[in-house]
């Protein structure tokens, strides 16, 4: 039996590998830091620890990652069994003398930048939790009470940076294991782990989605019986993670464990409203929970955009709401659309999303997710083509990403016809695009323009004349055009009473 390869060219070993398959078993191992490209620092860091009278380790996420050999994340954490916030200073001083160090003194942590990093010192501690908080009552403590006060043994792995055993791999609590078995589990018992503080469940399904891990057994039964701890977690912290595991490589990970372990209709209850199938006189709908995590999954094939992808989450919204059974016509969602884009801003106010231009964005492509398939048919008018052109703007490419994303359908066949149709409106808006010149329309007259023409203070006037120029475009009676617009204005002023200038 050897050791997996994924952890070299980092490791050394003393004695044969076969000791890292067993817990519990003492084990020794060398971490060949020289071949890592912020080894000088590392080096320096070690220096000034020692010149400190300090020790230093490396933590966290930074040693998963180079473990893992992912790229490296830009912010490394560094304990020591003294104070972090002379550290830091002491460091930063070495490095360069005007490098500005953050003190944060409630949390005894201080961070600076360099060279593109985030470098973060904390000195070891244990901690202690209320019931109804997640702010810990911090003390000064050892390396590993440090260790044991971590989410996850992948998380609770440290590097020596101390001159007597640099680059010895600390792991008290077989993350190495667990790292090559892709395994989620807690230093300490679940239950505690999570009633201490329930943000780590978020981060627990965060893992098992970015890295593609499983949540030990155990683990996943604390988060089910702890769930509702969740809620005194702030909002904001809870879509961090959630925004996380929106952006993983199969968001559906993610969400099908926030569905399981009952966090998701807690945070979003709209979505698992969505699931389900009711049979009414033998005619049945899809459950549109699980379409929406396979159309967010196709759509993340395509995209990196956080905000696309959760249009695609939120695209059928408004499908419970909605739902009717029509005798003779069967499941009905009239108007999903229109109520879904409405619920998208409740949605993100509850959730303390940003209100500005995302959440538009996001309102707009909900709102328009039905329109471009409705327009396949050979009598589509043009009008219809320039309304859809004016109404997705800039952003009707990421329109079809989300319509094509939306063919969940097994059936190839059928597959195949959806993107053909696709295909055959992108073509039809092509051509009316280039021959009437629609999206990001401005209008050809402007307000100053229809003023000096009749001699007009701004008012209500000046919007209704350039309303009926912008429908009169959309409608095909007039072309896109400085002169023809203004004929159109002269006209549509003298119907309203007013005389040129």
């Amino acid at each position: 039996m050897r050791f997996s390869p994924e952890f070299s060219p980092f490791l050394t070993f003393p004695f044969p590998y076969l000791c890292t398959y067993f817990r519990n078993v003492p084990f020794t191992m060398q971490i060949n830091l020289s071949q890592n490209k912020n080894f000088k620092l590392f080096k320096t860091i070690s220096q000034v620890a020692a010149g400190n009278n300090q020790t230093v380790f490396i933590v966290g996420g930074f040693v998963r990652d180079l473990l893992m050999k992912r790229e490296s994340p830009t912010d490394i954490d560094f304990v020591t069994e003294g104070n972090g916030m002379e550290l830091a200073k002491s460091v930063a001083k070495e490095i360069n003398p005007n490098l500005k160090v953050s003190i944060f003194k409630t949390y005894g942590t201080a961070m600076f930048k360099f060279q593109g990093l985030d470098l973060e010192f904390v000195g070891a501690r244990k901690e202690s939790y209320s019931e109804n908080s997640r702010n810990p009552f911090v003390e000064s403590g050892t390396l590993e009470e440090d260790q044991k006060r971590r989410d996850f043994t992948i998380n609770a792995l440290a590097i020596s940076l101390n001159q007597n055993n640099f680059g010895e791999l600390i792991d008290p609590f077989d993350g190495l294991v667990d790292l090559k078995n892709k395994i989620l589990r807690t230093p300490l018992s679940p239950a505690q782990t999570y009633s201490d503080d329930p943000l780590r469940m978020m981060r627990a399904i965060r893992f098992a989605s970015t890295l593609n891990f499983k949540i030990e057994q155990n683990s996943l039964k604390a988060i089910k019986e702890e769930k509702d701890r969740i809620k005194i977690v702030s909002l904001e912290r809870i879509m961090v993670e959630f925004n996380k595991i929106m952006l993983s490589e199969k968001p559906s990970i993610g969400l099908k464990l926030l569905e399981e372990t009952g966090i998701l209709p807690l945070i979003m209850p709209e979505l698992t409203a969505l699931k389900g199938i009711e049979e009414i006189e033998g005619q049945t709908h899809k459950d549109n929970f699980w379409h929406t995590l396979e159309v967010v999954d196709n759509i993340s094939k395509n995209t990196d955009k956080l905000w696309l992808r959760w249009a695609a989450l939120l695209h059928d919204i408004g499908k419970a709401p909605t739902k009717k059974f029509v005798e003779g016509t069967g499941w009905t969602f009239h108007g999903h659309e229109f109520l879904g884009s409405k619920m998208v801003k409740t949605i993100f106010h509850r959730l303390k999303l940003p209100l500005g231009n995302d959440m538009k964005y996001v309102q707009k492509l909900v709102k328009l997710s039905s329109r471009p398939i409705s327009l396949v048919d050979d009598d589509t008018s043009d009008s219809a083509l320039r309304r859809l052109l004016f109404d997705a703007g800039e952003d009707l490419e990421d329109l079809f990403i989300l319509n094509k994303a939306d063919i969940t359908t097994k059936n190839s066949a059928k597959q195949n016809r959806f993107k053909q149709n696709f295909e055959v409106v992108a073509e039809k808006i092509k051509q009316v695009e280039e021959k009437d010149q629609v999206r990001n329309f401005q209008p050809p007259i402007s307000g100053e323009e229809i003023m000096e023409l009749f001699g007009l203070q701004p008012g209500r006037e000046i919007g209704i004349l350039k309303e009926k120029v912008k429908e009169a475009i959309l409608e095909g009676e007039i072309s896109n055009d400085k002169d023809e617009a203004r004929n159109f204005v002269i006209k549509e002023g003298e119907n309203l009473g007013l005389v040129l200038a």
